[in-house]
């Protein structure tokens, strides 16, 4: 079990008598120190795991995580993924000219450019390419740009409507 040699070598600290040293146990502090190496190199695999993990929420939710999802991130790991989505979002602006391109979207290629979607859920105004609004309430059915619906599908507000 992990730890049980650094157990065992405090403990014959404190079994010494006050004002005397035990010898100093060169073998065990070996043990010890490549157990903590195991360790750390265990511990530096699974941060890189959820930072994968991570990075693939950025292209699976876009720029805003669900509080759901939010809640189970620590600070650091947030800060990660906010410093992530920036340079993300800085190479996009770099492509395709002024507007830059999303390569977020259309994560496969799409049959055609315009789908219907219903709104799962009371969302608000909604802007399309042209200018005009659509107000997304529960329940509504629209006709709109493939490419402006994605991330709102991603994140469980509207679903494709299949015909």
């Amino acid at each position: 079990m992990f730890c049980e040699k650094a157990l065992e070598l405090v403990r014959e600290l404190h079994r010494a008598p006050e004002g005397q040293l035990p010898a100093f146990n060169e073998d065990g502090l070996r043990q010890v120190l490549e157990e903590m190496k195991a360790l750390y190199e265990q511990n530096q695999s699974d941060v890189y795991d959820r930072l994968l993990r991570i990075r693939a929420l950025r292209w699976e939710y876009g720029s805003v995580l669900p509080n759901a999802l939010r809640f189970h991130l620590s600070a650091e790991e947030m800060e990660w993924f906010n410093c992530y989505k920036k340079s993300l979002a800085t190479y996009m602006r770099s492509l395709g000219g002024d507007e830059g391109l999303d390569i977020t979207q259309d994560m496969k290629p799409p049959k055609s450019l315009y789908i219907e979607v219903r709104c799962l859920k009371d969302y608000g105004e909604f802007e399309v390419d042209d200018g005009t609004s659509v107000l997304l309430k529960k329940n509504s059915q629209h006709f709109l740009p493939r490419w402006k619906c994605e991330q709102l599908i991603r994140q469980g507000i509207l679903e494709h409507v299949l015909s």
